[in-house]
């Protein structure tokens, strides 16, 4: 173990009158040092993970740098973003001013709404029918998204997402109440043993019915510091991708050829399917990023996590929402 590595034996002596407070519970002021003892629900938990869950409203770049600063110690020593938090260590945090420390505000028409989106639940995992324009979590300017609502709504204090979709992407969100079942299903996932089926209108007809995009996909930022991704297969910095598309129905849509199709990413990049629909000529419809010439009228992205095949579970689906069915001819047979 590295001198820089966090301890996992007991902590050591901090400079404080009183003992840590636990992680379970929400930091009261964030103006003075506080030391949180990491409990059984976060244990083993990646330390930027563990600040972004108690520093709500602190931008995630703020929180790499306070790590970097050494502004965050573990068991008094320094520590590193991708380092895992155990049970019973103690995390200084040094000062820090974050814009709001409120708690959102969560109408009870909203939260019905949320609570009456649940297709599914267990004793480990429940998975939300997430509607589209809804981030998954706030953040950026948004006082909360789906998981600070559901915290509230359900009034659980341990909820964390499993994995993250796009606030614009309808369908599909899976969210841990356990830490076991969070480690086993993104295990999982870095197992590529979960397959996400997504459903989606794209502009033009593919010539194929099946066909495998592979093209490595790199991350960039505009000059207005918005990231975007794009296909480059000779940076060294992109990463290899795959996504498996079947075409289920070719029409007419204002005018214009359209198709609706099932992706199945075979790797979880950012933006992976609407970048590489995009790149084969075929952009989802009512993409603002990667479709901006976009003529087919619709209002929002056409993109919805349709089907989820886990490790142990049934099939678990959320039906295509309205707003996106409305745009298919009446005899369009749906997969099943």
């Amino acid at each position: 173990m590295t001198d820089d590595a966090p301890t996992h034996e007991a902590p050591a002596i901090f400079n404080s009158k009183t003992r840590p407070q636990s992680a379970d519970d929400e930091i009261s002021d964030f103006g003075k040092v506080n030391y949180l003892e990491v409990t059984r629900h976060q244990h083993d938990q990646r330390l930027d993970n563990f600040l972004l869950n108690r520093l709500k409203g602190l931008p995630k770049p703020h929180i790499y740098k306070m790590i970097r600063s050494d502004e965050v110690r573990v068991n008094n020593k320094r520590c590193k973003a991708h380092d895992r938090v155990q049970r019973e260590d103690v995390v200084r945090i040094a000062p820090v001013q974050l814009a709001t420390r409120e708690k959102p505000i969560i109408s009870t028409e909203f939260a019905k709404s949320l609570l009456a989106r649940v297709v599914y639940e267990d004793e480990g995992m429940l998975v939300l029918n997430k509607p589209s324009g809804i981030a998954v979590h706030g953040g950026s300017g948004l006082d909360f998204g789906v998981i600070e609502a559901m915290r509230e709504v359900t009034g659980k204090k341990y909820l964390e997402l499993v994995h993250r979709i796009d606030k614009d992407t309808s369908g599909l969100l899976m969210i841990s109440k356990k830490r076991s079942a969070l480690k086993t299903l993104q295990q999982h996932l870095v197992d590529k043993t979960i397959q996400k089926h997504y459903l989606c209108l794209a502009k033009g007809q593919p010539a194929l019915n099946e066909q495998r995009i592979d093209a490595s996909l790199l991350r960039y930022t505009l000059a207005s510091g918005e990231r975007r991704v794009k296909v480059d297969a000779h940076d060294p910095q992109a990463k290899e991708s795959q996504t498996d598309i079947v075409v289920h129905a070719r029409f007419i849509l204002a005018g214009q050829p359209v198709s609706l199709i099932e992706a199945k990413p075979l790797t979880g990049r950012t933006h992976q399917i609407r970048v590489h629909l995009a790149h084969i000529g075929h952009a989802i419809l009512g993409d603002d990023k990667y479709n901006v010439h976009d003529k087919s009228g619709v209002h929002r992205l056409c993109l919805h996590a349709w089907r989820l095949d886990i490790p142990g579970y049934e099939t678990i689906t959320a039906p295509l929402p309205e707003d996106m069915a409305d745009w298919l001819p009446e005899q369009t047979k749906l997969p099943e």
